[in-house]
């Protein structure tokens, strides 16, 4: 079998702790559960990176304007924030680990992720 590696998966997740990271990728989408849409932002730098999704609900809404406003793109009632604009924009992010309850399955999930969003 041959298993292709595409550039930057030969990194590993970033510590935990505060980490100076680059935001070098962007995916949108949909929750699987509820269908409620986000964005996934990958951080990284050169010891590893680490994912997060940001989901456009109104619990959602404190970490997006924090991240936007991490980077210096000031979030104004009544404007709209653009994702592309956070494409190579570096910040300083604490990593840590969130644990879930998996709706389908009913078992616990941790995920490592950005818990923390720094002005560098």
């Amino acid at each position: 079998m041959k298993i292709a590696v595409e550039k930057g998966q030969e990194k590993a997740l970033l510590e935990d702790g505060p980490q100076q990271v680059k935001i070098t990728d962007i995916e949108e989408g949909s929750s699987e559960y509820k269908g409620i849409p986000y964005f996934a932002v990958r951080f990284e730098n050169d010891e590893g990176y680490v994912s997060h999704r940001f989901y456009q609900s109104e619990a959602g809404m404190p970490a997006i304007i924090g991240l936007f406003e991490a980077v210096g793109i000031d979030a104004k009632a009544g404007k709209d924030l653009d994702t592309k604009q956070l494409m190579g924009k570096e910040l300083t992010i604490e990593v840590g680990e969130r644990s879930y309850t998996d709706p389908q399955s009913q078992s616990e999930r941790t995920l490592k992720q950005a818990v923390n969003f720094l002005v560098s």
